[in-house]
């Protein structure tokens, strides 16, 4: 799926100026996937805001972290906290040893212990699977092509008019400039989705709380909800959370409304990955009221 993402950056580059232009998009897809891929942690917390916190700053946090990461066999990793009512949490970095798990305030309110520690075993899972390196490149480049899309109807537009493009090419690059970009957001989408059904079952199974982090996917599911209600209602000035390009990277997305098609969701609806927990805990042999 990042190969088709690549591949779609490289049609785009053969539009705009044939085999030459297509070997330039090649190279500036490797440059933004290695950048992504580098600096992710810290342009995250940068973006975020967030505060790297120490074990005195936030001992039960860091108390779950270190304990799972231990179950798990990876290196603590470091611990942040957005100051944010939004509940949510995720993990970000180019691998385990510089991993960074980040929750805020809001879901550190919101949820109890056992759902907190189903929660930072699905954020590890993802450290684990190497999720972390494959979202990033994929939605570094998804943003890539969604920008250049944009430009792109323009840049073809001067060059019927004032160059020498030719009518089927011209009309071959607009194509080109609105399908790739939703293509490009489509494939990223698909890739998020099948992701966290892994890191969901990896989160069960280490917690060993399938129950508790289907409980904190429920409350999460009904928060952000209520959150999104009262933006539309304009009755809450607070803006979201990021950035609707940082979606993939979070448990939830708080960005989704209802009407969104799942072409475009980066996560499972809740009701699936409900479903998926409860065969997760048959297997397990362990109870599931859900």
């Amino acid at each position: 799926m990042v190969a088709l993402l690549i591949g779609l950056l490289m049609a785009v580059g053969y539009l705009l100026g044939g085999a030459r232009w297509m070997t330039i998009m090649f190279w500036f897809a490797v440059i933004v996937s290695f950048l992504a891929f580098w600096y992710s942690d810290k342009l995250v917390i940068k973006m975020m805001k967030a505060k790297v916190v120490s074990r005195e700053e936030a001992p039960e946090i860091y108390d779950i972290v270190e304990k799972l990461s231990k179950k798990a066999g990876l290196p603590m990793p470091r611990v942040a906290i957005i100051d944010d009512p939004t509940p949510n949490a995720f993990a970000t970095g180019r691998n385990a040893k510089h991993a960074l798990v980040t929750v805020t305030t809001g879901i550190l309110e919101l949820l109890d212990r056992d759902e907190l520690e189903g929660v930072i075993g699905h954020e590890l899972t993802h450290v684990r699977n190497h999720d972390i390196l494959v979202g990033t490149i994929a939605g570094a480049l998804a943003g890539a092509l969604v920008y250049i899309g944009y430009f792109l109807k323009w840049i073809a537009l001067f060059k019927a008019i004032f160059g020498d493009l030719g009518i089927e090419r011209f009309i071959g690059a607009l194509l080109i400039a609105i399908t790739a970009p939703i293509a490009a957001v489509i494939i990223r989408s698909a890739i998020s989705r099948q992701r966290e059904f892994a890191a969901d079952e990896g989160g069960a199974r280490l917690s060993g709380k399938p129950a508790a982090l289907a409980s904190a996917l429920l409350k999460l599911d009904e928060a952000i909800k209520k959150l999104q209600e009262e933006q539309k209602a304009k009755k809450s000035k607070r803006k979201p959370l990021g950035n609707p390009g940082l979606a993939h990277l979070f448990i939830v997305n708080h960005f989704e409304g209802d009407r969104v098609s799942r072409l475009f969701a980066t996560h499972p609806p809740t009701e699936q990955r409900i479903a998926h927990l409860r065969e997760v805990a048959k297997d397990m042999g362990v109870e599931f009221p859900y």
